[in-house]
């Protein structure tokens, strides 16, 4: 791939193109803040950027809105201070940068740390590029019902999706009687935080889906490990690594269809901003179902390939912007 680096440190810079010239990716060009990536990405659109947090004149989080809405491209954070920076990090990718990562650093022996994450990283993109328009998942068998459960609103999002995903949340009341699941592609490193920041975004908690734990009314769980979240016979929730091959882990489809195999009652089922097509399988299962499904418009989307799919293919009753999706979802969970 064709790697861009945007940085304002000669050593984190020499450091990152050191680490990308072992897996015989090339450099498309360098920048030194966040107003000249915008302006080189404009120019010559890499298939990568590599993008710094921290910067003079304009950081990675605006530099990442500004490319996403004028050249938009793939987009992953590499910074020294993510521990320190969770909100940057969290703008950053609500705006639709794909994952984060620390930035290698090069010791004073000459020896590298932290090159094989950012090498991880790097092809975990390609493998999303690759499979962006195509594949089919895997369907999880049936399941039996539990019939104490509330009423299930499932959200699945991907690139820009914290920040889509907080303003569907912003709109459900305090005492919201719906149990709402998270499926948003992440890394699990990151999974913690970003619950933590959709918390101060919403009025009721959120936080980290447990194995065993059933869904709750008035909250929040987030699917929080690199293994897909489903639900089981019992009703109550697991990760399994199966499928093995899907290119986003945690998968939108899987639990879709899981809650569509599973679930006592009829749900919400919503498909949020992302690259490809997971999900839309899914969220026609649960049309099939009898659930209430939503896609965000594409044209309020960082990326339109999930919510688009999800409309080509039938799965989508609604196709509204995110603070109307929670309007309308608002309206429609009440109390039996």
């Amino acid at each position: 791939m064709r790697i861009a680096i945007v940085d304002d440190r000669a050593l984190a810079v020499e450091a990152i193109r050191r680490v990308v010239a072992r897996a015989d990716h090339t450099i498309a060009w360098v920048a030194r803040d966040g107003e000249d990536a915008v302006r080189k990405c404009v120019a010559d659109r890499p298939d990568l950027i590599l993008m710094d947090l921290i910067m003079p004149s304009m950081n990675g989080a605006e530099a990442t809105r500004r490319i996403m809405a004028t050249s938009p491209c793939p987009i992953v954070i590499v910074t020294a201070t993510l521990s320190g920076n969770f909100g940057l990090v969290y703008e950053a990718l609500g705006a639709g940068a794909l994952d984060a990562v620390n930035t290698p650093t090069v010791s004073l022996d000459g020896s590298m740390q932290g090159g094989e994450a950012l090498l991880a990283k790097v092809a975990q993109v390609a493998k999303k590029m690759r499979t962006a328009h195509g594949g089919t998942p895997t369907p999880v068998p049936d399941v039996m019902q539990s019939p104490t459960m509330p009423p299930v609103v499932a959200i699945g999002a991907s690139t820009g999706g914290p920040q889509a995903v907080a303003e569907v949340l912003a709109e459900f009341p305090a005492g919201f009687i719906g149990a709402v699941l998270i499926v948003q592609h992440m890394n699990a490193d990151f999974t913690p935080g970003l619950a933590e920041w959709m918390m101060q975004k919403s009025k009721f908690p959120v936080r980290l889906a447990l194995p065993g734990e059933t869904p709750q009314p008035g909250m929040a769980l987030v699917a929080g490990r690199d293994e897909h979240l489903v639900m089981r016979q019992d009703g109550t929730l697991a990760y399994t690594a199966y499928p093995m091959e899907t290119p986003f882990r945690p998968n939108v489809d899987v639990l879709f269809q899981s809650l569509a195999n599973n679930a006592p009652r009829p749900g919400v089922g919503i498909v949020l901003t992302g690259m490809g097509r997971d999900g839309a399988n899914g969220l026609l299962s649960l049309r099939k179902a009898g659930w209430a499904t939503y896609a965000q418009e594409p044209s309020t989307c960082v990326v339109g390939g999930m919510p688009e799919a999800a409309v080509k293919l039938g799965g989508a009753g609604q196709v509204l912007p995110p603070g109307q999706i929670g309007r309308s979802v608002r309206a429609l969970v009440r109390m039996p």
